[in-house]
């Protein structure tokens, strides 16, 4: 099978499966997005919607959080892997957004990664949930389908990653498929022990192939 063949079945399979796939992150608007993905780093969605209610009612606009400190907004956030870092990261990213951005969430990536606690990977986030943009955020999820399911071969960064799935997904479909194989890495190819019994890629899988 051609990588192209892969390619256009595994598309094919998760369009017939998995017809809606949206983030599991809770947001009303960019602002709250950009803050939920930052505190996703390293930290379940779930627990994520379940700090973000209170956060949100404190800290409703950009302004708001860039007016509270970082130990106000520690209290909130504590239950979140890393509160430290994270608290550090949000003050600061509320602050530059309001100075430098009116408080709008800008849409391009070097305006986003210059924002403290937006890497590439927040950023692709926002372009594409948001911005709907052609752009493949690369999480533990993405990185690890990818490589078992046979969409890459020995890649060994996000970003190489990135541009091997972007080469070949089609534009209209970048923003679903990077939720796609987030949804499949979470809940069925998992890190552990990926459950093939339950899997609707096997017959194109190459972990699957090569173990089964």
């Amino acid at each position: 099978m051609t990588v192209k063949d892969r390619y256009s079945k595994v598309l094919e399979l998760f369009a017939s499966a998995m017809p809606v796939a949206e983030t599991e992150l809770h947001y009303d608007n960019p602002y709250q997005l950009l803050v939920a993905v930052i505190l996703s780093a390293q930290c379940t969605d779930k627990r994520v919607n379940m700090i973000t209610p209170a956060l949100f009612e404190a800290y409703p606009t950009p302004q708001a959080m860039a007016a509270a400190s970082q130990e106000e907004i520690f209290e909130y956030i504590r239950s979140c892997s890393y509160p430290n870092n994270k608290s550090r990261s949000l003050s600061g990213m509320a602050r530059k957004l309001v100075e430098d951005f009116g408080g709008e969430v800008p849409s391009d990536l070097d305006a986003l990664t210059s924002l403290p606690g937006v890497g590439r990977k927040t950023a692709n986030v926002i372009l594409s949930v948001i911005f709907d943009r052609p752009t493949m955020a690369v999480d533990t999820h993405v990185f690890r389908v990818s490589e078992r399911i046979g969409l890459t071969t020995g890649s060994k960064t996000p970003l190489a990653t990135e541009k091997a799935l972007v080469k070949y997904i089609p534009e209209e479909l970048i923003p679903k498929a990077h939720h796609w194989l987030i949804l499949h890495g979470r809940y069925v190819c998992k890190a552990r022990r990926p459950d093939c019994l339950n899997c609707f890629l096997t017959s194109v899988c190459r972990f699957y192939s090569k173990n089964s």
